[in-house]
Formats: C-alpha cells, sequence, structure tokens
C-alpha cells in the first residue's frame, strides 16, 4: 500500500471532544492563518502544500484561513452562516441524537424515488418544513426523498448547481441541523433520503475563492457551466480528496441513503481509477448500503457494471431515454433532443433496454452514441416522466399536460427500472417548477438573465409572454408547491405503486406493438401492461387476460372474451389469474 500522503488525512475543522479541534487545509501556493473568532493561529506544514493547527475550538466557532491579507471560507466548510464570502463555522457532529437506530437503509430493488426541492416544497423552504409531509409520501409508497443540491449556494434561493462548498447544507435551508433532523425523521417513518451532490464545476461566485488554495480547476477540459474541476491534472490529489471525502462525511455524519452525482460525463479523469469509481468504492465501504446513483450523458454500461467487470460500480443510473420515448408519445412534442423519439419502437426498445440509442446514429449528436446494457439488472436505471430538468428547463417550466400524465405515469412506475416521481405529480400539481437563481455578483445576474431570455426567445414569442426572470423573487415563489390538484390522479399513484410491488423483479418477459394503432403490450409474469397511445378508444385482445387489475381511466373494461376496451392516452394491468386470487388491487370483467 503507498504511504498516506498529507491531504489524505481527514480535511476540514474535527472536534476532538477535549475542547480543541483540528484544521487541516491544503494552500499550494500560501503559507495560511488560522483565525478562529479574533484570534489567529500558525499552521503547521505537513508537506506538499498541507497545513495543520489544533486548537481551542468547539462547535459553534466560526473560523477563516487568512491569506496575504485576504480572509477566505475553508474549502471543506460545513457552514456558511453568513454565506457564501462570510466565515466558516465549526460542526461537531457527535452532538446530534439520532433515533434511527433500527434502520437498515433501503434495498435498490425496493426503491422508489421522490425527487423535490427544498425551496420550494414548501412555503417555508426548510428542512424542517419537509418532516410534516413524510408520512403523506410513505402513505403514497415512496421509500426515498433525492433532494436537489443543498450544498452552499449565492444568495438564499436557487436550484443548488451553482453550489461552491460541497461540504456545507445550505444555510438558508436550515444548515446540518436541520438536514439531520429531516433525515432522522424520515427514517423513523420508513423513508431513505438521497443527495444530490455537484462534483463537475462549482458556480462563478466561488471560483476565486477556491483557486486561491490551490489548482482546483483544469484547462485541459471545459464545461458548459464552469470551470472544469482538476481531477487528474498536476496537485489533482488534494482536489480529488475535497470530492470524495465529502462524500463519505455525507453518509457518514449526516446518515445519508444515497448519492446521486450530478452529469458525471462532465467529470472529466484520465486516471487509473475514474472518481466517480473511487468515490463509489470509498462510499460503499463507509456505509456498505449506501446507494450511488449517476446522472449520465454517456449511455454507457460501464457506469453502473462492477469494478470486477471493469466498470465504475455505481448502483444504478438515470436513464433520459426512456423519458424521452415516453414524452414524445403522451405529448407531440419533438424538439431539439426529442426530434430523435416519437415512435412506438422506441418505447418497446426502451422497455427491455434503456439505452434507446446503443450505438446506433445520433442526428443530434451526428455520431454513433451509446453502448447496450445486455446484463445489466433493470433496477439498475432509474426512470421518471418529469424531472427538475426535464419541466425547469423549458421556457416557462411549465408540466406535463393534464391528459398525458396518467399514461406517462403508468408507464414508468409499472416498468422494471427504478422509478422516481418529481414533486407534486402524484396529485397533478399545476405550479411550474421555473429556472430561478440569487446571483449575489451583479455580472453573474445580469449574464443568467440575458442568456436565458436569448435560449428562449423564439419560445416566449410563440407563447405571447416574457421568459420569466431568473433574478425575480416572483419566479422563485411561482415555482412553490400549491399542494392543489386531482385525487383521484394521487389515488391511482397509490394503485400503480401497490400494483408495482406485485409484479416479479428483473427484464420484461415481452413486449409487442402495433404502431399503426399505436399500442404497446408488455408481459410480466402472469400480468400484462396494455398501453393506448392513439387519440382513439380501442379495443385491444388479451386473451390471457382474466382481471383487470387497475387502469388509467374510468371508461376502461376488461370484456368477458379477454379483449380490453382503452379510451385514448390510457393504461390497462391485466392479471391472468382467476377472479377471487391475490391481485394488488380490485378489479373485474364486463
Amino acid at each position: 500500500m503507498p504511504s498516506e500522503l498529507p491531504w489524505e488525512r481527514p480535511l476540514g475543522a474535527v472536534p476532538l471532544g477535549d475542547g480543541t479541534a483540528r484544521f487541516r487545509v491544503f494552500s499550494l501556493e500560501h503559507e495560511p492563518t488560522l483565525v478562529v473568532g479574533d484570534v489567529a493561529h500558525v499552521m503547521e506544514s505537513e508537506g506538499h502544500g498541507t497545513w495543520t493547527a489544533v486548537v481551542e475550538a468547539g462547535a459553534g466557532d466560526d473560523y477563516v484561513y487568512e491569506m496575504d491579507g485576504v480572509r477566505l471560507p475553508d474549502p471543506h466548510t460545513r457552514l456558511q452562516p453568513a454565506g457564501l464570502r462570510g466565515p466558516s463555522r465549526v460542526v461537531d457532529p457527535r452532538a446530534w441524537t439520532w433515533g434511527d437506530q433500527a434502520w437498515d437503509g433501503v434495498a435498490l430493488e425496493d426503491l422508489v424515488v421522490y425527487e423535490l426541492h427544498v425551496g420550494t416544497f414548501t412555503e417555508a423552504g426548510t428542512f424542517d418544513a419537509v418532516i410534516p409531509h413524510l408520512s403523506e409520501l410513505a402513505e403514497l409508497g415512496v421509500t426515498a426523498v433525492e433532494l436537489m443540491p443543498i450544498a452552499d449556494f449565492p444568495g438564499r434561493r436557487g436550484w443548488g448547481y451553482d453550489g461552491v462548498y460541497i461540504w456545507a447544507a445550505h444555510e438558508a435551508y436550515g444548515g446540518p441541523d436541520g438536514l439531520q433532523r429531516l433525515v432522522d425523521a424520515a427514517h423513523r417513518l420508513g423513508i431513505g433520503v438521497i443527495l444530490d451532490l455537484v462534483l463537475n464545476h462549482v458556480g462563478a461566485s466561488g471560483e476565486q475563492a477556491m483557486r486561491a488554495f490551490g489548482p482546483y480547476f483544469t484547462d485541459k477540459y471545459s464545461t458548459f457551466w464552469g470551470g472544469a474541476i482538476n481531477y487528474d491534472d498536476e496537485w489533482s490529489g488534494p482536489v480529488r480528496e475535497w470530492a470524495i471525502q465529502a462524500a463519505e462525511m455525507w453518509v457518514r455524519d449526516l446518515h445519508l441513503d444515497g448519492l446521486r452525482l450530478d452529469a458525471i460525463h462532465a467529470i472529466f479523469d484520465g486516471g487509473v481509477e475514474h472518481l466517480v469509481a473511487e468515490l463509489t468504492r470509498r462510499v460503499h465501504a463507509e456505509r456498505w448500503r449506501a446507494l450511488v446513483i449517476a446522472e449520465s450523458g454517456l449511455n454507457d454500461p460501464k457506469v453502473v457494471r462492477d469494478a470486477a467487470a471493469g466498470g465504475w460500480g455505481c448502483d444504478a443510473a438515470w436513464a433520459d431515454d426512456v423519458h424521452h420515448a415516453v414524452r414524445t408519445l403522451v405529448t407531440d412534442e419533438h424538439e431539439g433532443y426529442y426530434a430523435e423519439f416519437g415512435t412506438i419502437g422506441d418505447l418497446v426498445h426502451a422497455l427491455r433496454d434503456p439505452h434507446v440509442h446503443d450505438g446506433s446514429w445520433s442526428a443530434f449528436r451526428k455520431r454513433r452514441f451509446g453502448a447496450p446494457a445486455h446484463g445489466c439488472p433493470p433496477e439498475r436505471f432509474v426512470v421518471f416522466d418529469q424531472n427538475h430538468d426535464q419541466v425547469g428547463n423549458r421556457a416557462f417550466g411549465d408540466r406535463l399536460p393534464h391528459a398525458a400524465r396518467p399514461l406517462a405515469a403508468f408507464c414508468t412506475l409499472l416498468s422494471p427500472y427504478t422509478p422516481m416521481l418529481f414533486m407534486g405529480e402524484e396529485y397533478g400539481e399545476d405550479a411550474p417548477f421555473q429556472f430561478f437563481t440569487d446571483h449575489i455578483d451583479e455580472e453573474i445576474a445580469t449574464a443568467t438573465r440575458d442568456g436565458r431570455r436569448r435560449e428562449f426567445a423564439s419560445f416566449a414569442s410563440f407563447a405571447g409572454e416574457e421568459v420569466p426572470d431568473p433574478q425575480a423573487v416572483a419566479t422563485f415563489e411561482a415555482s412553490k408547491l400549491t399542494r392543489e390538484g386531482d385525487p383521484a390522479l394521487r389515488e391511482l399513484y397509490v394503485e400503480l405503486l401497490r400494483a408495482r410491488r406485485a409484479l416479479p423483479r428483473g427484464p420484461v418477459d415481452d413486449v409487442r406493438a402495433d404502431p399503426e394503432a399505436r399500442l404497446v403490450r408488455v408481459r410480466r409474469g402472469d400480468y400484462t401492461l396494455i398501453m393506448n397511445f392513439s387519440d382513439v378508444e380501442q379495443v385491444v385482445p388479451s386473451e390471457a387476460a382474466r382481471t383487470l387489475v387497475l387502469a388509467t381511466h374510468d371508461a376502461a373494461r376488461l370484456r368477458a372474451d379477454g379483449h380490453v376496451i382503452l379510451p385514448p392516452l390510457a393504461g390497462a394491468l391485466t392479471a391472468g389469474v382467476r377472479a377471487g386470487d391475490r391481485v394488488p388491487s380490485g378489479g373485474g370483467v364486463v
């Protein structure tokens, strides 16, 4: 085993339990002075640009590092009580009281994810305000909530993907204390908590502060959002530890059940072990039941293949192709990357293999793209009919059309893959989820506002509306859930998730389609999913059906001859068992 390098020891501020705390930071070109409160402390060099000090300090004490007369937060800060450019605060996880000793995590095959944005999920927009709604999610059938990024970001409101301090829970949400209370409450109700972690860039408002400590960024690569993080160039070791120790911290100290890694295709690493693979390995070593889920724009099965098979070992990956295949069938959208989807054949492919682009030609990318996911268990792919991207990255943040929602939910929740819901979709929330920011630098705020308007200029012209200003408080407020919707839709979600638990696990047994009629039938053990994507009622032969388990439309019927009457844009689940046999929910024959 190679000898330990100094930055591979625990970074950041660590209370030692005797009235002192150890501070360790990487600073390559400057000798930092640790300032706790008003007291300055000389730091000792451990070599390789790493500095440490053990001084009187404890939970609640504020501190900064002073370099060349400039005071800066700790790159490993756990809390920024006054925002990005204020001091860091010492946090002691041992002070927290936990009641989740009996909690054992959520198995991947039981995962039903609910993605939410803390700031807009409730009127208060805090971790504590989420807690009263957890029981509703448990009753729905949700087994884990996924929090959009909470790493400290500029201002008070934002999506979180411009976070800077990846160890710090956003102060406006309640900081690490509030997050601990949320996780503990969720575990008591049998719900796991997954955190969206952004490791491909940091928000532009914090780049300068990070650069003062060393080469956190590299010019070898570039990202759409900001400077690429240095994971494989000179002095990349401390940067890798900054990222990986943060991941370890979240699952160890906050008892998180998993991490969702944002846009791993923008995490560039040409080293022997890719950062994603190393992070996954070490997170699993820290807490073996913790899940690592990747958002991957690669369509490459290596992301979820085990390390022994040459993969990166992630437990699961988002499967955007499945979303695109469903959305383009239940709506008339075919612009941008949706232009490559929209046929019944795409959905048939997606139900057998989540990578519709599996090495085939991509007209959008103008190259071959992806590889088949052969041999990868279906639960290793997360599917959805809405998420923060597919709603929020639209000009007005509008959700799926009403008529499309039941069938879209039917397709995703009864698929063989791991399902994810976006907050509010289960009851038909109509409030948009718009793009909102609170940049503290006027230049960045102006660039964000102007860029958004340019991007969607044609949409605004067509709609006769102005694209919402991301910096306006009103844009943020408009995105808060109203909790007004359709109780019948929520009941359908309950039935779908109940039925899902009765379906056999593993790949689908068979998929048949009639492209002209826009019909799809999927067999899963004794159950058959029948989907009508046309705009007319259809009678669908289903000789094996003896029971109509559920349907997305009240007018759906199962005839005595086994044929199913399906209204437009509707789905039905039938069972090939005799009436009276145990099925997941009520049904009958007409």
